[in-house]
């Protein structure tokens, strides 16, 4: 399959400025001689009519004049002029534009509206534009420095993408001390076409780009910035810093971008749940690049600490047990080593003390026991400058260790002057140093953070369970018959309802309209009972005072739902109650109070929340957040992040609480979020638990009509395994053949299954020689996100074991209407009509996702795929560029 249609943003063969000019104060005459002084080898050509010379160069009024091919087109004049330019560009054939130009989305009304025809006109002329209001872009291996920046910074393998284009020359400037270099610099300033999703779909590709780095303030496109963003962390290290994560930097934010910024908290559970690192500020952005620049990673998070000196070792094992990493433990054999290396009196644990006169062949000594050791994952090496030591040597020493370990080392060569030429070594050979104690172990965080959220990323739920599965239409039965009354929250019997629907157990509520009746409901029930307020304009009951609990005789009772009804029409004399609901009380034997809730992120769509229940959840402030859908492994880390799992073990007598009722009714959440769109916010709480069941005790649910024409699951950020998918089919031999969506776990079948192609299929499947599957085509080929590509297996069973026969997908083209398609059935398996099954199961679905145009690219000589597309209705035509493809392609 092709690469995205950003490609000219990057690789280029000519480019034109529009704006250039000899001027110093031009931002047209500073890109174009940044253009030419960068070093960039294909052509530069000046735009402006107002000129005949630019910097030495003829300069043209306009492209016509040129008469030469443009790839890409800067665009540096006044705003009111981008949309007319990007019409010339469209005539021309260009097909990619970046606008340096201010004045739009940022200048309110005005500024919106010209934003607005500047993106119509980019997509009539089927350009895609990077900005408005942005820095540009930069490509140092081939000299490419479109941007308004100085100097293009020294050439690497980290790729820097930001909002802001002040942060991007700043990092530059950073950089070069810190001994890192880029692949790419990107500015996406507006964002109004080109966004984080596209250059992060460019990125996961990119050989030059071994790690990828983001300024966030404003996200516009959830599901594409989450699609790009998890698509390339399964290939290689992303790490974000957030802008806007508290009040004060969100309104800048907006003034700055007209960007939309959404909860901290939210983007936090964004970025776990996309398999990325999150840091706090720009230096630590620099500290991540710089461990993941090494291409280590760790098998877990067993720190093991090597020092001269005590202090410098006590402050990075504080900060070790402050992230919640774990200070290794040596094995026995280790310690012997250590006992013949060190002195007598080093200090026998971890930190390993190995005394202020330690020499270079000591650090070795210890640094190679370590890294030996199965029960440590990597390793930090402190020397503070003593009067004894040698700096340089030891640094030496260190790096010769660490050349044959893929355990990650890191280094904190402490002081000034005395070390500066030892951290100058260790940053040139791959060895990240850093000038503190606690900053080295951050970044080693961040590498165990790296591996823990690459497991949440490899999660693939569906939506719904196939244990007891719930009464879904029923559900939403309710739901419509509330709003049919104009109700927006659901009243404690219907919401009650809702959670039995989905098989999550309640306290039994009896809705009662006069004291007798609650009597009959408390009698009915059996005392102690709790009676609360029912009214659908009440969002927590306690602001009436509206729960009363262990009631316990007749009289109280009809005395109780007097005094309720009318502290509640008196506190909230607007509201409307539709009477007292009686339940039973619950034990509360062993128990713990918890709560569930559901809200709706204006960005990121539904978010699960989990934590400390009861009338102070606001204040403690105790919970975990959860992107829909869940599963058990992702429920799981939900709960253990939460100070409350640590209640929900044995304690004062106390037993365990049933952490799998929990964990089940956490699934059945996630199923309603994920069925059912209408419900915008959920509060269950209290939910008491305790070792033998967990019950929501109250719930308050609110509800809201869902857009028209909203696909399936397209209120949620993260598209689910779309088990609905799933068909059974009988081969014409007999043999039961089963059609499904791929899944991250299938990576094994579908290299063994690579492997077993014949040459021939191989050419005619990658139109290239390929003995398997790369790790990154693997992982690009299995973990999909569903909503913008597909990937359908057949599979058939063989002594109890699945077996892949045949493969077909396709991915979503820029635009949006049109995706490319590829398919392969293996060799033993042809002639049983396996390829037609799988397209036309390709072609349905592509159809039910809105595309309208199927497409792509068949070797003239495979006349086996042309039948089969010709019997599906494609057209087939030549390649003009290349006779030796076929182009094929259908309307859905």
């Amino acid at each position: 399959m092709r690469l995205t249609d950003i490609d000219q943003l990057f690789t280029p063969g000519a480019v034109a400025v529009f704006g250039a000019s000899d001027n110093d104060g031009s931002i047209g005459g500073l890109v174009f001689r940044n253009l030419l002084a960068g070093g960039y080898k294909g052509q530069c050509y000046a735009i402006n009519p107002k000129y005949s010379e630019v910097a030495g160069r003829p300069c043209h009024g306009s492209l016509n004049e040129l008469d030469k091919q443009v790839d890409l087109a800067l665009i540096a004049t006044p705003g009111d002029c981008v949309p007319a330019i990007l019409d010339q560009c469209g005539s021309y054939g260009v097909k990619a534009a970046v606008v340096h130009s201010a004045g739009f989305g940022e200048h309110g009304e005005r500024g919106i509206a010209l934003q607005e025809k500047m993106v119509e006109a980019a997509r009539r002329n089927d350009i895609r534009v990077m900005g408005p209001n942005c820095l540009g872009v930069m490509r140092p291996q081939h000299g490419l420095n479109a941007s308004v920046g100085q100097d293009l910074p020294r050439r690497g393998n980290v790729a820097l993408v930001s909002q802001s284009g002040a942060i991007c020359t700043a990092m530059i400037d950073w950089s070069e001390s810190r001994g890192v270099g880029f692949s790419a610099v990107v500015s996406l300033g507006a964002a109004a076409d080109v966004d984080f999703g596209d250059i992060l779909d460019y990125l996961a590709l990119d050989t030059q780009t071994q790690c990828i780095l983001l300024y966030v303030e404003g996200i516009r496109h959830a599901r594409h910035f989450m699609s790009g963003l998890r698509a390339a962390a399964r290939l290689k290290p992303v790490v974000i810093v957030k802008a806007g994560r508290h009040p004060a930097g969100t309104r800048a934010i907006k003034s700055h971008t007209g960007g939309f910024v959404g909860s901290a908290e939210v983007f936090r559970a964004v970025t776990d749940r996309a398999g990325v690192v999150q840091v706090a500020n720009l230096d630590q952005l620099f500290a991540a690049a710089q461990v993941f620049g090494t291409r280590r990673r760790l098998a877990g998070d067993r720190i093991a600490i090597i020092t001269n000196g005590g202090g410098p070792g006590v402050l990075a094992a504080d900060r070790t047990v402050e992230l919640g990493l774990t200070l290794a433990q040596f094995t026995e054999a280790t310690r012997q080593k250590l006992e013949q290396a060190l002195p007598d009196y080093w200090s026998h644990g971890n930190p390993i003390d190995i005394i202020g006169d330690a020499p270079p062949e000591r650090y070795r000594a210890t640094l190679d026991a370590c890294l030996a050791d199965s029960e440590v994952d990597g390793v930090l090496c402190i020397q503070a400058p003593l009067v004894f030591g040698d700096p340089v040597a030891t640094a030496q020493q260190v790096i010769e260790a660490a050349k044959g370990s893929r355990k990650p080392v890191l280094a904190c060569w402490m002081g000034g002057k005395r070390v500066l030429e030892a951290q100058a070594l260790l940053s040139k050979h791959d060895v990240p140093q850093f000038d503190s104690p606690e900053a080295a172990v951050e970044a080693f965080s961040f590498l165990a953070t790296h591996q823990r959220n690459q497991k949440l990323l490899m999660q693939s739920p569906a939506p719904l369970s196939y244990e007891n599965p719930p009464d879904v239409e029923g559900a939403r039965l309710i739901i419509e018959g509330v709003m049919s009354e104009g109700r927006k929250v659901l009243g404690t019997i219907e919401a009650k309802a809702i959670l039995s629907a989905f098989r999550i157990p309640t306290m039994q509520a009896i809705l009662s309209r006069t004291p007798n009746e609650a009597l009959m409901a408390a009698q009915a029930l059996g005392f102690p009972v709790v009676m609360k307020i029912n009214s659908p304009d009440l969002e927590h009951k306690s602001d009436v005072d509206g729960v009363k609990l262990n009631i316990d005789d007749a009289q109280s009772v009809r005395r109780t739902f007097t005094e309720i009804m009318e502290r509640a029409k008196r506190l909230r004399p607007d509201a409307r109650f539709d009477g007292i609901t009686v339940e039973r009380m619950v034990s509360t034997r062993a128990a713990r109070e918890l709560m569930i809730g559901v809200f709706r992120d204006k960005i990121f769509g539904p978010v699960i929340l989990f934590g400390a229940g009861g009338t102070k959840v606001e204040v403690l402030g105790d919970r975990a957040l959860g992107l829909p859908p869940l599963n058990a492994f992702i429920i799981e880390t939900m709960i253990d992040h939460t100070r409350v799992a640590r209640l929900m073990g044995a304690f004062q007598h106390m037993p365990p609480m049933n952490r799998v009722a929990l964990a089940r009714i956490l699934q059945r959440v996630s199923e309603m979020v994920c069925e059912l769109p209408e419900i915008i916010g959920m509060d269950i709480n209290p939910l008491i638990g305790n070792d033998k069941a967990v019950t929501a005790v109250d719930v308050c649910i609110k509800v809201d009509y869902r857009p028209p024409q909203q696909p399936t699951y397209g209120h949620m950020a993260i598209h689910p395994y779309p088990s609905h998918l799933i068909e059974r089919a009988q081969l014409p031999d007999g043999r039961d053949l089963v059609i499904r969506p791929i899944r991250p776990e299938d990576a094994e079948m579908e290299q063994t299954f690579v492997r077993g192609l014949s040459e021939q299929t191989k050419y005619f499947r990658f139109m290239q020689a390929l003995k398997e599957l790369t790790p990154e085509m693997l992982v690009r080929f299995t973990q999909i996100d569903y909503d913008r590509e597909m990937a359908l297996i057949g599979v058939v069973e063989q002594d109890g074991t699945e077996v892949e026969v045949g493969v077909a997908r396709y991915m979503a083209r820029p635009g949006g209407e049109a995706c490319e398609f590829a398919i392969v059935v293996a060799d033993t398996w042809k002639n049983l009509g396996i390829g037609a099954r799988l397209m036309r199961s390709l072609m349905q679905n592509a159809r039910s996702r809105g595309f309208r145009l199927m497409e792509g690219e068949v070797l003239t000589a495979n006349t086996r795929m042309l039948a089969l597309v010709k019997s599906l209705g494609f057209r087939i035509e030549s390649d003009p560029q290349d006779l030796a493809v076929k182009l094929v392609t259908k309307v859905l």
